[in-house]
């Protein structure tokens, strides 16, 4: 086994943790990731920055081959010259979608053999032989977007200025395969709805035997156009963006096979009754494999592609009364032909092979990570029936790899955290980040003994996490407790900072380290943190999550049950009781606040999700269903339209509103109504604008300030010290 000592040039000591964190990206720089491992057992490709604190990822290769030696398969600084980069707006678009703060190489795709790598890079499009260690710049059109070798390693394809193209891998015979008939449409690319909600971030695959490509077709031009204005600048011209918001009309979708030569056949299905093209699955198991839904997303069908004529058979229909989630991994076949899905059935979530299924109430799948010849490799938490018949507190927070099969269950990992995993034949990459020590191992198994270790680079934090993972009240809700690392029980009651997402597909009490870094640090200035997952957060059972249908606001209920609950047990002051948060949790500080101000004395509310009918349409109408229908359901979640909330409550407790100017997901009128709401009912707040802010905040400057600025308001509307 060869393990390379870690390199931690920054001395934590130097810096304060606000800039610390910023300036590290919340400590992910320098941390390997997006694994791929070669079938041949040889090779394992990832990315990497050279440091904690520099953002630009290079291509790595670990050679298994060598004694497990590593090096750099593509410098981005080499490959550039020593230029920075140059971003198209839907490069960055993308990224944003993706939520991606690194710079340099940040995403890439190999041939089936995992010889040849392709990726982008400031627009222009590179190759790296990952056996030789050598990249170089094929002459092509730009700006590139996502390019994609064949599975046989001879062409490249990727995305220019809306058009499907495809590339000798040597460079020769670039052309396009599919151009845009019109500004609006893209051939290759995910549209907005797919990218942001569905986890769908590619709009083209290869064909098993690299003569043919589906083409995601996306037609922009039914979409209502908003803009996104920089009042900061006034001479600079806003930026029109499709936005598709809730109740309003979606972007056209199809599908296309192209052959090599440029003829292309439709791929056919009802698209009037199932719109969304949310899985795309084409290997060497069957024939293309397509995941589409309805669009209030309660049916969703398995379609078959006959790759002659495009026709589609229905391999499976799933139906759900509430919503069907998507999930990681799946659809996908096995190596004898048979359907792999993750379902809701039984009131579990389990993996199904075929008609029958492989999990029971124990686990709670979370994703398919691999599909082997006798196995699949999950990722998955506790179920519900592991939990009811635990004593205690079961695994809180904690998300484990197992391989399962006809024969039973067996986990791969070991010890409390959250793991996951690639894997190719007889190598499987494990990466481990565990609740009591900073970031994550990555070790390097066959057969499931230890080959090596995978470097990190990434800064240690310098901050000890006093984490209490625990249930609270009677639902037993997820909880993870935090004191001030300096508190002694003589100390007496803290005030306390909820610090919650608390919504949908965001799991905030997990057993990992650094996912509590944050909530250590406002800790350590004087305050019991508590972030707990209700009704609605991902990780337990089907029906935990799918309690929020058509009520948001039984959230806040979930909030309160787990303060109370856990006041006996721990120095919470229930006089001094404030909530922070963003996005939806942002949307969960301002509810707590204006709704149950006997309970909240003062909110921060980051990029909070206020009017519902501004927010995207896959995502609203799976929870609250059509503004048309549903009138009164979006009214009584809308934090600017419930004239329950818009009402001066007594007493007003103060609210900090935080919202970046260029967000382009949860757009600043969101904002600017709950703040004029709140002018007219006579409620105090203050609103903190962050110019040319998106909806992340990887600013170093902008990301500390915003730490040492919550501080400061908690502490003046709390009356602390």
């Amino acid at each position: 086994m060869t393990t390379t000592a870690s390199r931690h040039p920054e001395d934590s000591g130097q810096l304060s943790f606000p800039r610390h964190s910023a300036r590290t990206q919340r400590f992910t720089l320098g941390a390997p990731r997006a694994f791929t491992v070669s079938p041949d057992g040889e090779r394992i490709v990832f990315l990497r920055s050279p440091s904690g604190t520099e953002r630009s990822n290079g291509l790595w290769v670990l050679d298994l081959v060598r004694g497990g030696t590593e090096r750099i398969a593509a410098d981005p600084g080499a490959l550039l010259g020593g230029r920075g980069e140059r971003l198209s707006a839907q490069e960055r678009a993308r990224r944003e979608r993706s939520r991606e703060g690194s710079a340099g190489i940040v995403g890439y795709a190999t041939d089936a053999a995992v010889e040849l790598a392709a990726f982008a890079l400031s627009g222009r499009l590179f190759t790296a032989e990952l056996r030789a260690g050598t990249a170089r710049e094929l002459p092509v059109p730009g700006p590139v977007l996502d390019p994609r070798p064949s599975p046989d390693g001879r062409h490249v394809a990727y995305v220019a200025r809306g058009a499907l193209r495809v590339a000798g891998a040597e460079g020769e015979g670039d052309r396009a395969l599919a151009e845009p008939e019109s500004p609006e449409v893209t051939y290759g690319l995910a549209e907005f709805i797919a990218a942001e909600e569905m986890s769908r971030s590619r709009g083209h695959w290869w064909s098993p035997d690299s003569d043919r490509l589906l083409v995601a077709r996306a037609d922009d031009s039914p979409v209502r156009r908003w803009w996104i204005a920089d009042p900061a600048n006034p001479g600079q011209e806003p930026v029109q963006v499709a936005y598709p918001a809730a109740g309003t009309p979606n972007a056209e979708v199809r599908l296309f096979l192209y052959a090599l030569d440029g003829t292309r056949t439709e791929v056919v299905w009802d698209r009037g009754r199932h719109p969304y093209l949310a899985r795309v699955h084409w290997s060497s198991d069957g024939a293309p494999l397509l995941l589409v839904q309805s669009r209030d997303q309660r049916t969703q069908l398995h379609l078959a592609v006959d790759p002659a004529s495009g026709a589609t058979r229905t391999v499976h229909v799933d139906e759900d009364a509430d919503w069907l989630e998507l999930l990681p991994g799946v659809p996908a076949w096995a190596p004898d032909g048979r359907l792999v899905r993750i379902a809701d059935e039984g009131g579990a979530r389990v993996l199904a092979v075929g008609d029958r299924a492989l999990t029971g109430a124990q686990l709670h799948v979370r994703a398919v990570l691999d599909i082997g010849e006798s196995d699949v490799l999950i990722s998955a938490s506790a179920g519900a029936k592991a939990r009811s018949a635990a004593a205690g507190a079961p695994e809180i927070g904690e998300i484990h790899v197992y391989r399962v099969n006809e024969l039973g269950t067996e986990r791969v990992s070991d010890g409390a955290g959250v793991h996951s995993a690639v894997r190719s034949g007889a190598i499987t990459v494990l990466s481990s980040a565990r609740p009591d020590r900073p970031g994550a191992d990555v070790r390097v198994l066959r057969d499931g003994k230890e080959l090596a270790k995978i470097v990190s680079y990434a800064a240690t934090p310098g901050l000890s996490v006093r984490l209490r993972l625990t249930e609270g009240g009677a639902q037993r809700i997820p909880c993870a407790v935090l004191l001030p690392s300096h508190y002694r029980e003589s100390d007496g009651p803290l005030p306390v900072l909820m610090d919650p997402y608390g919504g949908p597909h965001g799991q905030r009490v997990v057993a990992a380290h650094n996912a509590h870094l944050a909530s250590q640090w406002f800790a350590d200035q004087g305050f019991a943190v508590v972030v707990a997952d209700g009704r609605g957060t991902p990780g337990r059972s089907p029906a935990w999550e799918k309690a929020v249908k058509n009520d948001f606001t039984l959230v806040l209920d979930d909030q309160i049950e787990a303060l109370h609950g856990l006041a006996g047990a721990y120095p919470l002051d229930l006089g001094r009781v404030a909530m922070r948060g963003w996005s939806f949790g942002g949307y969960l500080s301002a509810l707590a606040v204006l709704r149950r101000p006997d309970v909240f004395h003062a909110g921060i509310a980051g990029a909070p999700v206020t009017d519902l009918e501004l927010y995207d349409t896959h995502y609203t109408e799976r929870y609250l269903g059509l503004p048309s229908e549903n009138p009164d359901v979006y009214d009584s979640n809308s934090l600017v339209r419930n004239g329950e909330l818009t009402s001066r409550p007594s007493p007003a407790r103060p609210l900090m509103i935080i919202h970046g100017m260029a967000d382009d997901n949860v757009v600043v009128a969101h904002s600017l109504r709950l703040s004029s709401a709140l002018l007219a009912a006579g409620h105090p707040h203050e609103v903190l604008p962050l110019t040319g802010v998106t909806h992340m905040t990887p600013q170093e400057q902008v990301a500390e300030n915003l730490l040492l600025l919550q501080v400061d308001f908690l502490r003046r509307s709390l009356g602390l010290q």
